[in-house]
């Protein structure tokens, strides 16, 4: 028997599926609340020193947190071909933006502090504003659109078309369910954001922080329940017809597709899944009940959960359909047909079990060592080496 053979090739879909999942979530729970903190920096701090302190609060963890984004991208390229194909090609302007903001990002954590000009740090200022809202903002309307169907097809020979003018495929995105989803994942950071800062600041910073976190927590609770309304009554879902068969070649028109009915016939065929949505939701509001009431590590944790219970209700809503199309259905990317090969899947889950645990235990050990409140009093001691 061929060693890859032990694992079968639909089994081997399934967990690159999850495992894709696991690191878009790990993204969002590690440096989700690094772009929360920049969104939060205009508001949580009045004076130049609260505001180091606030960006001090990220300063040494942010680069580690990166990784998992590009360990997201690295997984999407190399078991999922056909949809980074697809994503890059139609979403190409808007994963520009995104790219720019977190170019912008360590430049101005870098040269913020350099000056000491009021106007020089407030343009630095804005721009940790800017490279905090605006990619969190972006990836919330992007799942939207993922929702809707994206506007691709496939020929013959599987080449890929992108139907629409190129500043279509950027203002094109900005739909309303789009946006109310981008709203979703902004308010759900800047949550994110607030409940870390509450657990890494004190005094005026961490009371601000208190307050908008927990108005980011009733705004994404509020904004996700409406998209769940909408995702019901207004948008339709995808089907596969015939005999679906997990095994098989990796052809994104392997399958005939039709567009009908609801996304939320998924939970009436898989009643477990609700668990996502009640984590998200649930979840949310208990990192507003702990902001309210003070509370730090449990905060952070709960606002983790709902993190875990948004992204999760999407994978867990949409499977097992990854991307589909708006324009051709029959070109919808299913975890069925748009995987790599049965032998490149083994061989990136051998790699992944020997080098997830590492990582695992190097950011782990990270934040241990780097446990504890930034104070005033140590950016004011150490002005010279911290951000």
């Amino acid at each position: 028997m061929i060693l890859h053979d032990l694992i079968s090739y639909d089994i081997l879909r399934l967990i690159w599926w999850a495992l894709l999942g696991v690191l878009l979530i790990g993204f969002a729970l590690t440096d989700g609340f690094d772009m929360g903190v920049g969104a939060l920096l205009p508001f949580v701090a009045g004076t130049d020193l609260e505001r180091r302190v606030a960006i001090n609060t990220v300063g040494p963890v942010w680069e580690g947190n990166q990784v998992w984004f590009i360990l997201g991208g690295g997984a999407i390229f190399a078991a999922w071909p056909p949809l980074y194909a697809v994503s890059f090609s139609g979403f190409y302007l808007a994963m520009f933006v995104v790219l720019a903001a977190f170019i912008v990002r360590p430049v101005a954590f870098k040269y913020r502090s350099k000056r000491d000009d009021v106007r020089w740090r407030a343009a630095w200022d804005w721009a940790l504003f800017a490279s905090g809202a605006v990619p969190a903002l972006l990836f919330g309307v992007a799942v939207g659109n993922v929702i809707q169907g994206v506007p691709f097809h496939f020929t013959d020979d599987l080449h890929t078309i992108y139907e629409g003018a190129w500043y279509a495929k950027f203002i094109g995105l900005l739909d309303p369910f789009s946006l109310l989803a981008g709203v979703v994942s902004l308010s759900m950071l800047v949550m994110h954001g607030g409940a870390w800062l509450t657990l890494k600041t004190e005094g005026a910073v961490q009371a601000r922080a208190r307050r908008f976190g927990a108005v980011a927590a009733l705004v994404a609770v509020a904004a996700y329940a409406l998209a769940g309304v909408w995702l019901a009554v207004g948008i339709e879902g995808y089907r596969i017809v015939g005999e679906v068969v997990t095994d098989g070649p990796s052809n994104p028109l392997h399958f005939e597709v039709v567009r009908e009915g609801s996304w939320l016939a998924a939970y009436a065929a898989r009643p477990w899944i609700a668990i996502a949505p009640v984590l998200g939701i649930g979840g949310a509001l208990l990192t507003f009940l702990g902001l309210r009431a003070g509370r730090e590590v449990t905060t952070l944790l709960t606002s983790k959960l709902a993190i875990l219970g948004v992204i999760s209700s999407v994978g867990l809503t949409m499977f097992p359909f990854i991307m589909p199309s708006s324009s051709d259905p029959r070109s919808s990317l299913t975890v069925w047909n748009s995987s790599s090969s049965h032998l490149t899947l083994f061989i990136m889950l051998v790699v992944t079990l020997i080098f997830m645990p590492l990582i695992l235990a190097y950011t782990a050990w990270v934040y241990r060592v780097l446990w504890g409140k930034v104070t005033e009093a140590d950016v004011t001691d150490n002005a010279h080496s911290v951000y």
